[in-house]
């Protein structure tokens, strides 16, 4: 009985062993993955001109796996577009691939073909006509383009919707194979607008953008249609449909100033009311009775995982709609932010948009600005671009947290951030008169930086804050004028001379420009090219 229980015992662990030596390996070959190993061509050619569907399958997709890693497969081209009349669907989806890809290498052997995918038009299975349409309509060759046009008429009568959809698609396509087609195709194009189905129509309105886009006529009846449609699309044919309904809404649906009348305050007494009472205009806004309905539409959009279709609605809004409706895409922009980079700069560039037309509505969000380590420089210019923006109608201790901010971004690693920073802080300034002041001690202490550039750039927008009100900035002239000695700088040694001659004069009493004059043309042999050229201007003034 020991015997066999140690026997058992023996056989447990040699199991567990060999399971766990079989797992290892299997790791290792994820880890390590082999190339697939290619077969000779004469064995892929037999397997492709074998009788047996499995086979020819194998053949089909050692060939579009090759051909996916660039490797010659013209040579197949025969022996591939033969099975192309195949009964199994698995079978015909491959050769379509492999013929859209070199059809147009292979023009004349490709048109042999067209017959069997025109047979294919007339199948049963509603995925392999649209399959048919599709590969024939992207068969690059002009010669066949009276045959996809036919092909599309028939598509567009299809009882199937993928069929109709694929039609759609093929539009464009027909199109630039011969674009003598244009009027048929039109004719096909107004009657897939009107589809009932919601995704054969974000088709059409795709092929409609790409192929007349100017033809505004067309949408007039289809345009409640659409607009109902717009919210059961997919993605890309919301997107095509927000860009057609803004081209349209402009042109057909103007916004109407609209004078209403408001009564004015009565009297406490009546018999004064009787007397005063009066009427006051003021202007608002109108919309068409047509386009609210659209705006309607758009804003259960404003909730779609797509950022792109947000983005669209609230250009929509922008462009179309009133206040209260931009109000609406504001907090959907913003949540753009927590987005991956490419698409936190888009949503950037648009809040920038809509910041200039109602920075206040932004104030609120003035945190949800602030820079990270890992902001790439297009990302941080934006957002210091809304700060600038929104800076004037903020609240003390915002405008306080924005200044201190960009007061720590001067002393960034980057120094494009560095000189934006300093950009923006001017902006501040020139903003709000309150804050000029701090704005300037800010700038002034940067002149004396080691970094030349973060120096030339505090100059430059100190130069633009003493434009706007050179009497109050005199003692800022001559605090300049001293930390010539200690400015190495080329180009902020010429904006120093420059603000000297071009200011110092205003105060006659106090006027330093002789004086640096004389310090200056002692070491005017070793100063660069910009200085010198602006201490010949200052001894001119």
């Amino acid at each position: 009985m020991e015997s066999i229980s140690r026997i058992s015992s023996m056989l447990e662990t040699a199991r567990d062993l060999t399971l766990e030596a079989a797992q290892s390996a299997g790791a290792a070959r994820n880890l390590n993955p082999r190339p697939p190993r290619e077969l000779p061509f004469l064995q892929v050619k037999k397997l492709l001109d074998s009788r047996n569907d499995r086979e020819i399958l194998e053949g089909l997709r050692k060939v579009i796996s090759m051909m996916y890693r660039s490797k010659p497969c013209l040579p197949y081209f025969s022996s591939v577009v033969k099975n192309v009349a195949s009964p199994n669907i698995e079978i015909k989806k491959l050769v379509y691939i492999y013929l859209l890809h070199y059809a147009e290498s292979e023009p004349d052997l490709a048109l042999l073909s067209i017959n069997t995918i025109q047979k294919s038009l007339t199948d049963q299975n509603p995925q392999v006509r649209a399959m048919a349409l599709r590969v024939m309509s992207g068969i690059r060759v002009p010669v066949i383009s009276q045959i996809v046009s036919l092909a599309i008429k028939r598509g567009c009568a299809d009882m199937s919707p993928h069929v109709r959809k694929a039609a759609a698609l093929a539009i464009p396509k027909c199109y630039r194979l011969d674009p003598n087609t244009m009027p048929q195709l039109l004719d096909y194009l107004a009657t897939l607008l009107g589809d009932k189905q919601y995704y054969v129509v974000g088709s059409a309105v795709t092929a409609f953008l790409e192929l007349c886009p100017e033809r505004v006529d067309l949408i007039h009846k289809h345009y409640r249609s659409l607009v109902r449609k717009l919210v059961d699309m997919d993605e890309w044919g919301q997107l095509a449909t927000l860009r057609l309904m803004s081209i349209y809404a402009r042109k057909c649906l103007p916004r109407r100033i609209k004078k209403v009348k408001k009564s004015k305050t009565k009297g406490f007494y009546e018999d004064e009311a009787s007397d005063e009472e009066g009427f006051a205009g003021e202007e608002v806004q109108v919309l068409d009775p047509d386009l609210e309905p659209f705006l309607k539409a758009c804003k259960s959009l404003l909730q779609s995982r797509n950022s792109a279709v947000i983005v669209s609605v609230a250009r929509c809004f922008l462009d179309l709609g009133t206040p209260e409706y931009i109000d609406s895409t504001i907090g959907p922009l913003v949540a753009l932010l927590r987005s991956p980079q490419d698409i936190q700069q888009v949503a950037l560039y648009n809040i920038v948009d809509v910041c200039l037309a109602h920075p206040e509505r932004f104030v609120r969000y003035a945190n949800h600005f602030l820079v990270h380590a890992s902001d790439p420089f297009e990302v941080a210019r934006l957002k210091f671009e809304v700060w600038t923006l929104i800076y004037p109608h903020c609240e003390s201790h915002i405008r306080d947290m924005i200044l201190s901010e960009l007061e720590h971004y001067t002393r960034a690693l980057n120094p494009d951030v560095v000189q934006e920073s300093v950009r923006a802080i001017g902006r501040c300034a020139q903003s709000d008169s309150k804050a000029s002041a701090r704005c300037l001690r800010l700038l002034l202490n940067q002149v004396s930086s080691q970094d030349g550039g973060l120096a030339a750039e505090s100059l430059t927008v100190i130069r633009h804050l003493i434009q706007q009100n050179p009497q109050a900035h005199t003692k800022t002239v001559i605090r300049l004028a001293k930390n010539l000695d200690t400015t190495p700088h080329p180009e902020a040694r010429a904006t120093i001379i420059w603000l000297v001659g071009e200011f110092a004069g205003i105060d006659s009493e106090n006027n330093i420009a002789p004086d640096v004059l004389r310090i200056l043309t002692k070491g005017f042999a070793s100063e660069s090219e910009p200085a010198k050229l602006q201490i010949v201007l200052l001894a001119a003034k």
